[in-house]
């Protein structure tokens, strides 16, 4: 295992190490053989996705589960204890079950549910910590209907911390071809000759609005890289297949092959809002982008933040984050104008404006409506039609 990997791109790492947990050949061999003779812990999806993040070093420079200080600084002052900016702690959660039968210094494996070794912890630290607090700082809110506060009062009472060692990367199934971790990425945009590019988070489809954006962006940089985010989302969210099926029909028919190209990001969706914001601009960094793109209400859900709530809290960071962000303002599709627009672009009246969202996409497809053209180019709208209809048949 190399703890770092060289980096060859102009845009550093967040923190300037691009780190490597992730063991190979005959030592992951050895590994594996001792995993099976330890104490072991079972993972949530949500946590071998971090484990993974970890591990290829899309979370850098974390290099394990976050301990006490880091804990309390990011959600405190948005920093880890060494004072690099860091929005969302990233914990392994136990119960206090759990937790009394194991000890500090011991090396645990770390399984999914599917019993699958996944890898090893080496426990430097567990500790309590305050929910109420941790979702009150971070998702702004304590409310229960709110799916990141929810999670945090669902799980258990101890945060368990050290650094990780994965022995086997959680299987991406029917998205392999799409999976690159960040070093790969970086190699692919060299061999591109991308000097310049953008990254586009969504856990949605993407519609008309979502094209006008990066579309724009494109105009000044060298490619995109559309990262759709393929974890733990919310049960009424559009099933990772049926989106990544509408973003291949839409790169095939409307976006220029030679500048972008579709990656997946095997993350759990937090919902955090501004502070998930500021921690997928860090992850992009990870990945080799040079220029992240935040909308409106990025990350949000519902109505817990304001629509540029995520833009003002990355400008106030955006100095020390080290990529630089695109800031769009809400995009429509204008009847007068016959095209996509923003407030800076048309100069008529709400009247004309018809306002996308992923919202009212989900609604239309869950009445089994067909989304206008104003919504969705017409080949997306019939794969997320035929999506849906098969998930409600399911």
């Amino acid at each position: 295992m190399n703890e770092t990997l060289r980096v060859n791109s102009i845009i550093q790492p967040h923190g300037g190490v691009l780190i490597n947990r992730e063991v190979i050949g005959m030592e992951r061999e050895r590994l594996l053989k001792k995993a099976k003779q330890l104490s072991s812990l079972i993972l949530s999806e949500w946590s071998i996705s971090d484990l993974e993040l970890i591990a290829n070093g899309g979370f850098s420079p974390l290099v394990g589960f976050m301990g006490r200080e880091d804990y309390v600084r990011v959600i405190e002052e948005m920093r880890l204890a060494n004072g690099l900016v860091w929005s969302i702690p990233i914990t392994l959660p136990i119960s206090l079950e759990e937790a009394a039968s194991i000890a500090i210094g011991q090396e645990i494996a770390l399984k999914g549910r599917d019993g699958q070794i996944y890898g090893l912890l080496k426990v430097k630290e567990k500790y309590t910590y305050d929910k109420k607090q941790e979702a009150r700082l971070v998702y702004g809110t304590t409310d229960e209907s709110h799916p990141g506060v929810r999670k945090v009062f669902g799980q258990g009472d101890i945060y368990l911390a050290g650094p990780i060692r994965l022995l086997n990367r959680p299987s991406h199934g029917e998205f392999i071809d799409y999976y690159k971790d960040p070093q790969e990425t970086r190699e692919m945009f060299a061999r591109l000759g991308w000097e310049k590019v953008v990254g586009f988070q969504t856990r949605n489809p993407v519609h008309r609005a979502h094209e006008y954006i990066q579309k724009t962006a494109l105009e000044s940089v060298d490619g995109l890289l559309l990262n759709p985010l393929v974890g733990e989302t919310k049960s009424d969210d559009v099933p990772a297949p049926i989106r990544m099926e509408s973003y291949e029909v839409l790169l095939e028919n409307y976006y220029p092959k030679d500048r972008v190209r579709l990656v997946i990001y095997p993350a759990a969706m937090r919902y955090a809002g501004p502070k998930e914001a500021v921690l997928h601009a860090l992850v992009r960094k990870n990945y080799g982008c040079t220029h992240f793109i935040i909308g409106r209400d990025h990350a949000g859900v519902g109505d817990f933040y304001g629509t540029y709530e995520a833009q003002k809290l990355v400008s106030q960071v955006e100095g020390e984050l080290g990529i630089n962000i695109f800031k769009f303002e809400h995009a429509f599709y204008c009847t007068q104008c016959g095209n996509m627009g923003t407030s800076k672009t048309c100069p008529h009246d709400h009247e004309f404006h018809v306002h996308l969202s992923g919202t009212k996409v989900r609604e239309i497809l869950r009445k089994g409506e067909k989304p206008p053209k104003e919504f969705s180019r017409p080949e997306v709208a019939e794969v997320l039609i035929k999506g849906m209809r098969e998930k409600k048949e399911t």
